[in-house]
């Protein structure tokens, strides 16, 4: 009888030696992993017919794992973005259970195979000058979170943080006396430091100056209205809360989905428009890889091509009338006219004295 190898086994080693202790994956990233092999259990147990406790690695295949990717766009409604996440958190288990256990390297190897599913591309969205200011403007200071609200805006503008950037910020991680900086944590837990604008300190300072809870009670920085951190879906809802209201003054932001993402992409555009280093950026916004920073690049290319296009040269009415004749079209009847002057050319260029002319050579 062959011996079989319970999954069990290996997950917890896999989120708690593999996913946090040497990749270094940040907890939202361990969680969608989590919730990925939940899904992928529960649906090979109702396959097989077979409790979760009970599966072992030789129950998963790749035909079983495609069915579950299958089912879940038919039955969990789920993009082919989300289709794609869930696969790549099945292939770093399945790697991880090869390189536990070499008896189901083939098998694992079969699943880790599956091809991603090829998704639409997404333009990147980014507000003008004017659009973020008028989401700026929008703030009501004299409301109950207004002052929180403009600091919140005004940090991830200067920043280009991620929401969960902000989430993760402590009241010690911004430096509001010179160098004015604030210090990220972004995906992997690397450390950045990002400088400030006296604007965006003086909005801090506001904030905390007329926050209801004491410092030392939440050390967060962004808190909620019943003075709890702040989560993402807090910080999405206020950036789009504001979007819209600024959307009734500014037309074209109605065509545009307002969130913390979009406004990360305004600040990298328009540092890159500003003429700042590309690898100045790429440290600005926490980019592992600096090609994902040069699609701002492209981007503003794009822009600039387009404005040049729309800017047509002046057109010269007088241009054609003094061009010289030997630029005309008719260039090669010149060259034949000019040789059979040739000879008076000569002659007339030798001076008036005819003895010492010589005939031109043919």
């Amino acid at each position: 009888m062959n011996a079989t190898h319970p999954i069990a086994r290996f997950v917890q080693g896999f989120f708690h030696d593999y996913l946090a202790a040497q990749r270094g994956l940040s907890p939202n990233t361990i969680l969608s992993y989590r919730d990925s092999l939940k899904l992928f259990l529960r649906f090979v147990s109702q396959r097989v017919g077979k409790p979760v406790d009970k599966l072992s690695v030789e129950d998963f295949d790749q035909k079983l794992t495609v069915a579950f990717l299958d089912d879940l766009e038919a039955s969990r409604g789920n993009s082919t973005q989300t289709r794609n996440n869930r696969l790549a958190a099945l292939r770093a288990f399945f790697r991880y259970v090869a390189g536990q256990e070499p008896m189901v390297l083939a098998r694992c190897q079969q699943i880790c195979k599956i091809p991603t599913k090829r998704t639409q591309h997404k333009t990147i969205e980014w507000l003008e000058d004017n659009e973020m200011s008028a989401v700026l403007e929008s703030v009501d200071h004299n409301s109950r979170n207004g002052l929180r609200d403009y600091a919140l805006l005004m940090l991830l503008y200067n920043t280009g943080a991620r929401a969960q950037e902000m989430v993760d910020l402590k009241i010690g991680d911004v430096r509001l006396q010179t160098p004015l900086q604030v210090k990220l944590t972004g995906k992997g837990n690397k450390e950045r430091l990002c400088p400030l604008w006296p604007e965006t300190v003086e909005a801090l300072e506001n904030y905390l100056n007329h926050r209801e809870v004491d410092a030392g009670e939440v050390s967060s920085l962004f808190l909620n209205a019943n003075g709890k951190p702040i989560t993402r879906f807090g910080i999405r809802y206020i950036v789009r809360r504001y979007g819209a209201k600024a959307a009734q003054i500014c037309p074209s932001l109605k065509n545009k989905k307002v969130n913390p993402h979009c406004i990360r992409h305004t600040t990298a555009l328009h540092l890159i428009q500003s003429g700042n280093d590309i690898a100045v950026i790429k440290d600005w916004l926490g980019h592992a890889d600096v090609n994902t920073t040069h699609g701002y690049v492209e981007i503003d290319m794009k822009m600039k091509r387009k404005a040049l296009e729309a800017c047509q040269p002046p057109k010269l009415k007088t241009a054609a009338k003094h061009r010289p004749k030997w630029l005309k079209p008719g260039i090669l009847q010149w060259l034949d006219e000019l040789s059979k002057t040739s000879g008076n050319y000569v002659q007339c260029s030798t001076g008036a004295d005819s003895s010492r002319a010589q005939p031109a050579r043919t």
